[in-house]
Order: structure tokens, then sequence, then C-alpha cells
């Protein structure tokens, strides 16, 4: 690999680790909208409520983050990469309803839905920079 790339992915993790800082810091700003997002969006017909499907993107992306974080890697590589290009954070149903449906209101959970996918951006670039 050239030092060019290299110091790219060294880039790439870095912003990693600084976004998981920040994402961490996001999700506790949002308790209050967290609090009137239980009342306001109640699960249709879906399994899981809006903030369980946010719940379970968050912990799917922090995951394949503290691993890249830590070790440089991800196990299971393709897969992750598979599976994040199929994560498209918008196309959660009850995400992109509530997303584009919400108006001006719940600007710190919009912020934090656009924090998620950034990250699982910038895990895609990070693991597919690596097949390089």
């Amino acid at each position: 690999m050239t030092e060019a790339i290299l110091n790219e992915q060294e880039l790439i993790k870095k912003n990693i680790a600084q976004l998981l800082a920040q994402l961490t810091n996001a999700y506790q700003n949002t308790r209050r909208e967290r609090q009137e997002i239980i009342v306001q969006f109640p699960p249709e017909d879906e399994e899981f409520s809006l903030l369980e499907e946010l719940e379970l993107l968050t912990v799917n992306l922090r995951g394949y983050a503290s691993q890249v974080q830590s070790t440089g890697q991800i196990a299971n590589k393709e897969q992750a990469i598979e599976q994040l290009q199929a994560m498209r954070v918008l196309n959660i149903s009850q995400i992109a309803r509530f997303y584009f449906s919400s108006n001006s209101n719940y600007e710190q959970m919009k912020s934090y839905i656009r924090m998620l996918d950034y990250l699982r951006l910038l895990l895609l670039e990070y693991l597919q920079s690596k097949n390089l």
C-alpha cells in the first residue's frame, strides 16, 4: 500500500474515533426529545418503535466503529461492508417518516441521525480503502 493510502486510512480512523465521542454527547443531548418522541411517534404496525430502530442502528454502528478504533479492522470485513451498504438510515421507514414529517421539530435527534449515517459512510470508506 502506498503511504498516501495509509495516511488516508489513519485520518478516517481518527475521524471515526472523534465521531464516536460526538455521538455519545449528541445522544445525551437528545434526552428531552426522546421522551417526546416516545409519545408522538408510537409504533404503528412495525415490529420496533422509532427509538428501538435507532438503538439497533446505533449499537451496530458503534460496534463496528469500536472494532476499527481498537484494532484497525473488523471481523468478517466483507460481510460488514455488505451490511453497512444495506443499512441506509433513511431506508428504515420509521426513521424516514420521522425525519421528513417532523418539520423543524426534534433538530437534535435529526442531527444525531445524520451523524449515525455519516459514521456508516466513514466505516464503509475505511473498510473499502483497505481493499486497495
